[in-house]
């Protein structure tokens, strides 16, 4: 009894093994993909540079260290005032407000040669002004306003924006001025109430309106014409009564004097193409610094460029109206140009006969 009992506990402890092991052996292995399977493995994110530190935005001084006035004898919406004003905004801007610089138009600080003057002495600090009365001045400045000096705009703005036109802003320090920019006056060209102009022969015995100027009065007689001096406030009636039969001048200011109402006739000759620099008093520029005149140097330019622009899309908008009005413009054929061209050349000889060199490099820029 006890042996049989014997057998049957051994016999479930062996089938109790055998159990055990089969179980054992059901289990899946695990293996060294199994969790990559079952589980997404976590992206590794890339390390993030730490952001650079912004720099601080200039800090605008309380109130300007210095104040200075501007002259421009045009209204306050003519390009050379509007421009002056952008030069204005610019130079406040770059010197974080330590420089500001009011714009006086319209003449209020002087007709151009008071203004010449108080610039001379730091009365005034800045100004845009005719070469004209400024080349009295200094005197090189004569080269510019000669006839028939350059090919096309093109042609003058290669000379001026190049180191011919920094030379003559440069001559201007010793009359006790620092030049700045060139802006634009367009080209002058003639009108009259008598005839179209065509041709050289066309302008002979015209009495035609000049400024008091002995090179432009001794232009308009090389030209064929009656040289007329007269105020300019008087080309108007003049033109109206007949006291003169024309004048000349560029497109905007023949426009908006009602010039071109009473005087029909327009040839594009653009006999002269005078730019006006942009000044500052010496006696301002030795209260600043190399840097704070750099800048303005800079501002200068930039407004230039500026002033070009609107005085371009001025000129298209006085062409407009004039065109409109069905006045009669005239171009001269390049045979005819050339003409005119050759009638003015003795004039260099008798005013500028010391400038031969500069002129003979103007001539020869490209």
């Amino acid at each position: 009894m006890e042996e049989e009992t014997m057998k049957k506990v051994l016999v479930l402890l062996f089938a109790l093994v055998f159990v055990l092991s089969f179980a054992a052996c059901a289990q899946p292995a695990e293996t060294a993909n199994s969790t990559e399977a079952s589980v997404a493995t976590p992206a590794v994110e890339e390390p993030t540079e730490a952001p650079a530190p912004a720099e601080a935005e200039p800090t605008m001084a309380a109130e300007p260290e210095f104040i200075f006035r501007y002259a421009d004898n045009q209204p306050e919406d003519y390009p050379t005032t509007v421009a002056a004003k952008k030069f204005a905004e610019l130079v406040f801007e770059r010197t974080n407000g330590r420089i500001k610089i009011e714009v006086y138009g319209g003449a209020q600080l002087g007709d151009e040669k008071s203004v010449i003057e108080q610039l001379q002495f730091g009365g005034i600090d800045f100004a845009r002004v005719s070469t004209s009365p400024l080349a009295e001045f200094s005197p090189s400045l004569n080269v510019l306003q000669m006839p028939y000096l350059y090919r096309d705009e093109a042609h003058m703005w290669a000379v001026l924006d190049g180191q011919i036109g920094q030379d003559f802003l440069d001559s201007l320090d010793d009359a006790g001025f620092i030049g700045l920019s060139w802006y634009s006056s367009g080209s002058r060209n003639f009108y009259n109430s008598v005839r179209p102009i065509t041709k050289l022969e066309d302008l002979a015995g015209l009495k035609i309106r000049v400024q008091q100027s002995e090179l432009m009065m001794s232009m308009v007689t090389a030209l064929g014409a009656n040289p007329t001096p007269m105020a300019y406030a008087e080309v108007y009636g003049g033109l109206q009564t007949g006291v003169i039969d024309g004048a000349e001048n560029n497109w905007p200011s023949y426009q908006t004097t009602s010039h071109y109402e009473v005087a029909k006739y327009y040839v594009l000759d653009g006999h002269t193409r005078v730019p006006e620099p942009q000044l500052m008093s010496k006696v301002t520029a030795n209260k600043l610094s190399a840097e704070d005149i750099a800048i303005i140097k800079e501002c200068a330019q930039e407004s230039a460029l500026y002033q070009r622009e609107l005085w371009t899309a001025q000129e298209a908008a006085s062409e407009k109206i004039v065109r409109d009005a069905g006045n009669v413009i005239t171009e001269l054929s390049p045979e005819e140009l050339a003409r005119f061209v050759e009638a003015c050349q003795p004039l260099y000889k008798q005013f500028c006969s010391n400038y031969m060199g500069i002129i003979a490099d103007i001539k020869a820029t490209k």
